[in-house]
């Protein structure tokens, strides 16, 4: 199908387009090509790797930055289900794809991609069209809500929203059957301080992602992924209840091995009688998992520190925003005292911070990095105020008259890294794209490497709750102070050698590596001595390789679900059976009302 008469559909919309080949049909399923973090003609970009923590969070922090990917899951859940034959391309090469088009035949093949990679699916459409015409060329992902797609690359389909019910649909399945969860690995190839962790993982040593639901029902005006399911008010569940989500989550606990679970969920603790339904089921059940969550500081206030610790909350990324920030997630919540209060229990916290909102000017910036500085977060992120495509924010500056023409800039420096799509009305581009690598900057230099950020915070909830009198609490804080004693003890003894010539950090590596001694003995002491130097070593190598443009590339996946039942040799995608207790339809869910949301959050 011409560009010119594209479909831009949401996932839920009526009618549906069909596959004629139905269930019969050949799917190829990839992510955009790379390299991902290296500049070149198709939009990939130094300041934009295809990694969340350095990309977004740890971005200047050198050596110490934490480096990791993670998998398409959205292409992952596709793909674990639909009865039709589908592989999936994981992180190609412009290379690799390729050949994948030159020596296998497909009937369709789906591409998933973020707005900046626009260039990229682009030169991929085309190279469908030039060595498989027939095939059919669905574009899902973020990439969808730009409205002008369809004059922008030459698909059949682009496809907004939730893609399980709609690749059903176009099968000619049932779109509301019960979903197989796929057993995804949390993070790949991680790298920190010089070191290929990866190399040593064991089972259960990285966390599982569990996928519960998308869509957020706060709908922040600039949430691209809030508007991408529907806007405020809106979600899709995949698992409604507690009992449903215990049963998957134990699921992945036996296949994979883990007791820790990265919860995919844009506000997971909004969705209370879920969420303590699942406490109750942990403790009858006696497991010690560990949760990590994303969450609003407001949510977070609506339960009680018990409930938190007994739900395993170990990890929460919290949006901070700015100060005086209008978002009511945010209202009356002193998120300074909020942030200590769950360090102080050992809860690490991810924070968030805007830069660049409509009050931020070249006078009171620094005053607003100040403002995120000073909540000493184990993590910061800080990216842009920008208006995304689909957003109330990009409609709102649409009909103001403030967004740029794209003439203006490069959509693929459009990543919230460096400058602007929409006239502010007081910081131009250069000084964004100054004041950005400012933030991280001064958020590093006031309070150190992030990774010795999440010892502090590990060690104060191990001291507090080792004791604890409920069994399956003290498991999990000793669990997860496990290599305090050891590897992390080492990591702050390289950070304190690391800092000998700074007085003030050198004091806080040196207090807190104390702190490791005291708690832990001759073991800390051991390891700190032999380690540190160790570890130093390997920072100073790996300050070198940065220095020298080191690019950190994921490796590339390729798989396929049981019904591709002539490639024995490719490794087959795992994923859960469908839960015992009555599953919920994988279908959207609506607020209609202010008393449904006051049921949900509890507050």
């Amino acid at each position: 199908m011409k560009a010119d008469c594209l479909p831009v559909v949401n996932a839920s919309d009526q009618p549906h387009a069909h596959h004629k080949a139905g269930t019969k049909a050949r799917v190829l399923l990839t992510s955009v090509f790379g390299p991902y973090g290296r500049d070149d003609q198709y939009g990939s970009r130094r300041l934009n790797p295809m990694e969340l923590y350095h990309n977004q969070v740890t971005r200047t922090q050198g050596a110490f930055s934490l480096r990791m990917f993670h998998r398409s899951w959205g292409l992952m859940l596709i793909q674990a289900n639909i009865a039709a034959p589908c592989t999936l391309l994981d992180f190609p090469t412009l290379d690799r794809f390729v050949a994948e088009l030159q020596t296998r035949q497909y009937d369709i093949i789906g591409i998933s991609s973020i707005i900046p990679n626009q260039n990229k699916v682009k030169k991929m459409c085309e190279l469908i069209r030039q060595y498989q015409p027939e095939a059919e060329i669905i574009v899902g992902g973020h990439i969808a809500n730009i409205p002008d797609l369809a004059q922008k690359i030459d698909a059949d389909h682009v496809v907004r929203g939730e893609g399980v019910r709609w690749f059903r649909r176009y099968l000619g399945e049932d779109e509301n059957q019960p979903l197989r969860h796929p057993m995804i690995s949390s993070g790949i190839g991680t790298r920190i301080l010089g070191v290929d962790v990866s190399v040593s993982e064991k089972p259960g040593d990285v966390a599982a992602t569990i996928i519960p639901s998308v869509g957020c029902p706060l709908g922040c005006n600039f949430c691209s992924t809030s508007a991408m399911f529907g806007g405020k008010g809106k979600w899709v569940d995949f698992y409604r209840t507690g009992d449903e989500l215990f049963d998957v989550m134990c699921q992945v606990e036996r296949e994979m091995g883990v007791r820790s679970f990265f919860i995919m969920d844009e506000n997971f603790l909004f969705h209370r009688r879920r969420a303590l339904r699942l406490l109750e089921l942990m403790e009858a059940n006696e497991k010690s998992w560990s949760l990590d969550v994303f969450s609003s500081a407001n949510v977070l206030r609506s339960y009680s520190i018990e409930q938190l610790i007994r739900l395993g909350i170990s990890w929460v990324w919290m949006g901070i925003e700015g100060r005086d920030s209008q978002y009511a997630k945010l209202a009356g919540a002193d998120t300074f005292e909020l942030v200590k209060h769950l360090q102080s229990h050992g809860i690490r916290v991810l924070g968030s911070t805007i830069i660049a909102l409509e009050n931020h000017t070249p006078e009171n910036i620094d005053e607003a990095i100040e403002h995120a500085v000073r909540h000493d977060t184990d993590f910061h992120q800080f990216m842009l105020y920008t208006p995304v495509p689909g957003t109330p924010l990009h409609k709102e500056l649409s009909e103001k008259g403030l967004m740029k023409n794209e003439s203006e800039f490069d959509p693929s420096d459009i990543h919230g890294q460096a400058i602007l799509n929409y006239r502010h009305p007081a910081l131009s581009d250069e000084q964004t794209a100054v004041i950005m690598p400012r933030a991280f900057n001064r958020d590093f230099e006031v309070n150190g490497p992030s990774v010795v950020r999440i010892v502090r915070t590990t060690l104060a909830g191990w001291k507090r709750h080792k004791n604890h009198a409920d069994p399956c609490v003290r498991g999990r804080y000793a669990w997860e102070a496990r290599e305090l004693g050891t590897t992390f003890s080492a990591l702050v003894a390289a950070a304190k050698l690391y800092y000998r010539r700074r007085p003030v950090m050198h004091a806080k590596m040196s207090a807190l590596l104390r702190e490791l001694h005291a708690e832990f003995g001759w073991k800390s002491r051991l390891w700190s001595l032999v380690g540190g130097r160790w570890l130093l070593g390997r920072i100073r190598k790996e300050e070198k390789r940065l220095s020298s443009g080191f690019s950190h590339e994921p490796p590339t996946f390729y798989e396929r679900n049981e019904a591709v039942a002539d490639r024995p040799e490719l490794p087959l995608c795992r994923s859960t059976e469908p839960p015992a207790a009555r599953p919920s339809p994988v279908s959207p869910v609506v607020v209609a009302d202010e008393s449904r949301e006051t049921e949900l959050v509890g507050v």
